[in-house]
């Protein structure tokens, strides 16, 4: 993309930033960060491997609703979520998300508005965060991880962010509203450089590291 193309984006960034810095802040530490370390005696591992500044994919197992609000606190820096469309019908999860730039993505692929919009973000030297298997897994792994993540890194030149959520799965079942007060952990691992092309086998490839890089980190963090 264009350097003008680039400034002109980051110019319409700057116009909406204060209000979303804002919302972010007083949800962040009137919301999310008291119920996450205090509800669910909450801690992270390795935020020294966050970049702080450019494009930034970041990508984690996905166990229960309260990874995206979760996730999009504890990292230092805003996350703007391409979620599925279901979860913005929930209301109060849905006013959380979007007050965190997280915008709606079909299930299944194939959202063209979506994609083109995370291209976007990460353009302008955001960071976007996505689950790897796309929906909730009952026991809160990497399952069957899709190369989305890793193809917007290979468009936009972005490193990803392995990060693994630890026990949200166990802390609200799926179909359950009520929390179980168990403890969630967050590890993020060391970025991961971009495939080196967009094609099926490198896609493929860089896919699976992320999967053995979270799942590990799942295991050598498990929780009882």
């Amino acid at each position: 993309m264009g350097k003008a193309l680039q400034n002109s984006t980051q110019e319409k960034s700057s116009l909406i930033i204060p209000k979303q810095s804002f919302i972010y802040s007083f949800v962040s530490y009137f919301i999310v960060f008291p119920i996450f370390r205090f509800v669910f005696r909450g801690r992270t591992f390795g935020n020294q491997n966050v970049p702080q500044k450019g494009p930034l994919v970041v990508v984690a197992n996905h166990g229960s609703h309260l990874d995206p609000p979760i996730l999009g606190h504890v990292l230092g820096r805003p996350i703007a979520f391409m979620a599925k469309k279901e979860l913005f019908d929930i209301p109060v999860l849905n006013w959380v998300i979007r007050s965190c730039g997280a915008y709606p993505v079909n299930r299944g692929g194939g959202d063209r508005q979506a994609i083109r919009a995370a291209i976007e973000k990460l353009s302008s030297g955001s960071a976007i965060g996505l689950f790897l298997d796309g929906t909730r897994q009952k026991d809160g792994r990497i399952n069957k991880p899709m190369s989305g993540a890793a193809l917007l890194a290979a468009r936009s030149g972005a490193f990803l962010l392995p990060v693994a959520i630890i026990n949200s799965h166990r802390a609200l079942v799926r179909k359950s509203f009520l929390p179980r007060l168990l403890p969630i952990h967050i590890c993020i691992g060391q970025p991961v450089p971009p495939p080196a092309t967009r094609k099926k086998e490198d896609l493929l490839e860089t896919t699976q590291i992320l999967q053995l890089k979270i799942n590990q980190m799942i295991d050598e963090g498990l929780l009882n």
